[in-house]
Formats: C-alpha cells, structure tokens, sequence
C-alpha cells in the first residue's frame, strides 16, 4: 500500500464524518438527560502526581506566572467545578500524555469525562452502557470482578498472591531486577496487560470491577471479602480499555495523603515529584457532591465503531503528521 504523503490526513474521509457523527451523537444523549457542557483549561498551572502518567511541560510565560502543564484529564478543573455548584457536567476535551505511543495510544487524544452528581459507581455504570451501547448499537456490558479476572486468565489471586509469586508469574516478560523495581502494582499491571486484558470483550463488552485499593487513584474505598477494594470500573471491548470510572473520593485529607503516597513512588521509580494541585484540594475543602465520574478515549470507541486497528486511522493528524 502506498503511503500518503505527510500533508494529508491520516484518517479517511469516513472516518472523519464518523467522527462528527460521534461528537453530536454524544452531545445529543447528554442534552436529553439534561448534562451541562463546559470547557476547562487544556493548559494549567499542575500536572498530576499518578506514577503511571506523564504530563507534557510546557514553556510559557503570562504576567508573573511561568510555565504549566498540558493536562492529561479535565478531571481536576471539573471538579473545581462541582465544587462551585456546577451540578451534573460533562466535556469533550484534548489531553496530552508524554511517551505514549503505538496502535492504541497517540501523546494528544480526545476524552469524553463527564460527572453525575448523586450517583454512585453502580449507577454511572448502566449510563455508561447506555452511551456506548447506544453509539456502537451492541449487546451490554457484563461485570467480572478484578479478583476473577486474575484468577481465571492468570491463574493467581491478586489479593492473596505474595510479591514473589507476581514476579515469579511476570518472569515472562521481564527479567527479575526489572521486575523488582515495578513492585506489586506494576506486576499486577503487567499481568493484567498481557494475560487478560487480550482475553476481555471479545463475546460482549465487559465491566472490570472491584481493582485493589492500591490502584484506588481517585476512588472510593470499601471492605469486599476481607480485602480494601476501589469503588472503580473499567469497560472493555474487543480487548481494548475503553473507559476509566470512580466513585468520587471527596475527603480532601485522604486525597492530599494519596498524593503524597504518589509521590514518595515517583521518587522510588526515578521520576520528578509533581506539585500537589492545591486548588483542586482547596475545592474539595469547600465540599465536593456526592458524585460518580469517568473519562472515555473517543478515538478508541471510533476505533470500534469503524473496526479499525490502528488510533492513527481515525486521526486526521496523528502525531507524526502534526
């Protein structure tokens, strides 16, 4: 096949019009329902601590402010949002992620995030469903549990397994001092990236629930068989991570703790401590709603809806071409 030159987008002309019929279906379905739309900044003044993403800096100088960050989520500036009384929102953002790169993953992409207040993870779940059935018109989602997943497609229990049976079980993919340095969290990531994530979706589309507090990020906690687990789902199809979703941690002293722990393992991983975002913090201090809220890659669920393989078919100009 011959390749078009740079000057010309990516994707097919299909391909872009499936994309402007995306955008309205999705501000359709929150019309009806009643969601405002809002825009937050794309540039702000922090980054996020997560040891698993890495923002963008950027050079800029405004007044006696220098520097900021392309964001990676609106998730921050959303919930200053709630927080001022906003009620029920939602955004279709740009959001960039350093180093993130391949079929599945452009540095720049298009994020649906959107937060009912009232609701509960459960309940965000079915809305979730009624969203992403609606637009790819197929079957709902079942739920499986993060303990079963693990146990039936890489054969440990993630709960119970000790640090040395993880790495034993990821010995496959990385050498043993690799591993060492990822620590439990990184083994049960790897495990879920390799031995079951490829086995997720394929009949109908799956809700992953129930992840270990460790990997709670953002979400509530509660006791489920003697284990903490996050009040956290993710959706899956055809093998793809199609959404991320919490019930709302709104404990401005629990979440300034989990920053903190954020950062003592960027330390330990070699990566630079991130400034705590202290007016999201303020935020949660004037008092965060009760609220459910998730952040869904758009380019992935057009990657479904055209069944295609690689993001950069449903780009028009993916980051080699921009």
């Amino acid at each position: 096949m011959t390749r078009k030159p740079v000057w010309q987008p990516s994707a097919s002309q299909a391909a872009l019009e499936s994309r402007a019929q995306q955008l309205a279906f999705v501000r359709g379905f929150f019309a009806r329902r009643g969601v405002l739309e809002v825009e937050t900044p794309i540039l702000g003044r922090c980054g996020v601590t997560d040891v698993n993403l890495d923002g963008i800096h950027a050079q800029v100088t405004a007044g006696s402010r220098t520097g900021g960050w392309l964001q990676t989520s609106p998730e921050y500036h959303m919930k200053r949002l709630l927080a001022a009384g906003s009620g029920s929102i939602y955004q279709i953002s740009r959001v960039f992620r350093n180093g993130e790169q391949g079929r599945r993953h452009n540095p720049e992409f298009s994020m649906l995030e959107w937060y009912r207040t009232g609701f509960d993870d459960v309940a965000l779940m079915e809305e979730v469903s009624d969203l992403v059935c609606g637009w790819l018109q197929c079957q709902r989602p079942v739920t499986i549990q993060y303990r079963d997943a693990l146990e039936r497609w890489a054969g440990l229990d993630p709960f119970a397994a000790t640090d040395r049976e993880l790495m034993r079980r990821c010995e496959q993919w990385m050498e043993p001092e690799q591993l060492a340095d990822l620590g439990r969290d990184g083994c049960l990531d790897l495990l879920m990236s390799f031995a079951v994530e490829p086995h997720l979706g394929r009949d109908r589309p799956v809700f992953i629930t129930g992840y270990p507090a460790s990997q709670a990020s953002l979400a509530r906690v509660s006791l489920s068989q003697g284990y903490e687990t996050a009040h956290r789902f993710e959706l899956y199809i055809d093998g793809l991570e199609l959404c991320n979703g919490y019930w709302e941690l709104t404990d401005p002293q629990e979440q300034r703790l989990r920053f903190e722990a954020d950062n003592q393992l960027r330390r330990h991983s070699g990566k630079p401590e991130m400034a705590l975002d202290e007016a999201f913090l303020a935020g949660l201090e004037q008092g965060l709603p009760e609220c459910a809220g998730v952040a869904l890659g758009l380019d992935r669920l057009l990657m479904l809806k055209l069944g295609v393989q690689d993001i950069s078919e449903v780009l028009a100009f993916p980051f080699e071409r921009a």
